[in-house]
């Protein structure tokens, strides 16, 4: 079994609210919430992605009581990296000191932190693996135009890590499912890097129905196949760890599925989208808010920008 040792997170400190948006974007706080669920979001201040994710990473090992110099390999999920090489990995492996580590990115969009558990879980038992740091960062408050409301609205910084560990232990990473179609039209329902801009990153934009649809019912489907390939059912789930794109999402998804909301970990209200990072950012806040306790069995599933989707079953 594959232990998750430590789950930590870091934010900015800088926060962005409804009522501040409002100062400078055609919207209100009852706009954004009704339609999203979003309060307020975390945004980088002179920031970049390697430096929260340092920052995570520093605490994920603290927590775990592993050295840096133990550390295997780097692993981290990205889709808005300082530069297009050298990897942010390499940049935050470099920083943490993690020097006999290998280090590499991946690019899952939302659905990168469990693209790099079901990596880390293979590599690990592939490879005999001791220590794995993962990773997951974006700032997508670089990558937005901030006079479209409909997309800016939407999306917050940050970063979660995770130490993986060879373990006896029974609880770890159950098993985890990994999707994609970049066929026809689906890959232009979310593009990064979409129109010009000054320093020339660009901007995201979104169809933003056509997502709603599809990662309520790609979700959806995922659960099911990860329940039932591993002889399990919602019954044997304590928590659903949903990616945080949308609270309209995760309630129609739960609706369809049967599963109660008030087993459901949200913190889109607090974070809005983070990208690959919400889903470590909404497990670190369940647990320090005493919901997730150890022991507990999570069904965490994501959907993101390729189209990429996936699902899996940890125990933490």
């Amino acid at each position: 079994m594959i232990k998750i040792s430590s789950i930590e997170s870091y934010l900015p400190a800088k926060i962005l609210t409804n009522d501040d948006l409002a100062k400078i974007v055609d919207t209100s706080h009852e706009w954004i919430y009704e339609r999203t669920g979003i309060e307020q979001r975390h945004v980088v201040d002179g920031e970049c992605a390697s430096d929260l994710g340092v920052q995570a990473a520093q605490k994920a090992l603290l927590s775990a009581g592993v050295l840096a110099k133990d550390i295997d390999a780097v692993i981290v999920s990205t889709c808005t990296g300082d530069t297009r090489f050298p990897s942010c990995a390499c940049k935050i492996q470099g920083a943490v000191g993690a020097v006999h580590a290998f280090a590499f990115d991946i690019n899952a969009a939302c659905g990168g932190f469990l693209y790099g558990l079901s990596v880390a879980d293979s590599m690990m038992k592939s490879m005999g693996l001791k220590n794995v740091l993962l990773i997951a960062v974006d700032t997508l408050s670089l990558f937005v135009d901030w006079t479209d409301r409909a997309t800016c609205v939407l999306f917050g910084d940050g970063a979660g890590a995770v130490v993986l560990q060879n373990s006896s232990d029974e609880n770890g990473v159950i098993a985890t499912k990994l999707y994609a179609d970049g066929g026809g039209d689906n890959a232009k329902y979310i593009m990064l890097n979409n129109g010009p801009q000054n320093d020339h990153r660009g901007y995201t934009s979104m169809s933003g129905q056509a997502v709603f649809k599809h990662a309520i019912e790609s979700m959806s489907l995922s659960m099911n196949e990860i329940l039932q390939e591993n002889n399990m059912t919602m019954d044997d789930i304590d928590w659903i760890v949903p990616h945080q794109a949308n609270r309209r999402i995760i309630e129609s998804m739960c609706k369809l599925k049967g599963f109660p909301m008030e087993k459901v970990v949200m913190t889109i209200h607090e974070h809005a989208n983070t990208s690959s990072a919400s889903i470590p950012l909404a497990i670190r806040a369940a647990l320090d808010e005493n919901k997730i306790k150890k022991g507990d069995t999570l069904l965490l599933t994501a959907f993101g920008a390729g189209l990429v989707w996936a699902s899996a079953i940890i125990k933490i």
